[in-house]
């Protein structure tokens, strides 16, 4: 938003430039050019180029990110599932231990 302040300096440099308009046109519309640009380059504005490019920036960044989390949200459940699956199915014994047992004689 643009502030109060920026505005009344605005109009008091305008005000200058418009008590010299007895110089000549061109020295004129060069003030005020001046002035006009001393103001928009505070207000820190960009150009309508470069904040579309911005914009399409922020669309694709945007999209990647939505993918982003839908492939987290599937393999969140993927793990999930296989969570709830290995706690529901009791695991067998290793192989490792009933070989170990009958070598030693137990």
């Amino acid at each position: 938003m643009v502030s109060h302040d920026h505005i009344s300096r605005l109009a008091q440099q305008l005000g200058e430039r418009l008590q010299g308009a007895s110089q000549a046109p061109e020295e004129f519309q060069k003030g005020v050019q001046q002035v006009v640009r001393g103001a928009f380059d505070r207000l820190e504005l960009v150009s309508r180029e470069d904040f579309d490019i911005l914009m399409d920036v922020l669309q694709r960044t945007r999209i990647r990110v939505e993918a982003l989390e839908q492939q987290v949200a599937a393999l969140e459940q993927a793990l999930d599932a296989r969570a709830s699956e290995s706690a529901a199915d009791p695991a067998p014994p290793a192989p490792e231990e009933d070989a170990g047992a009958k070598e030693t004689g137990r």
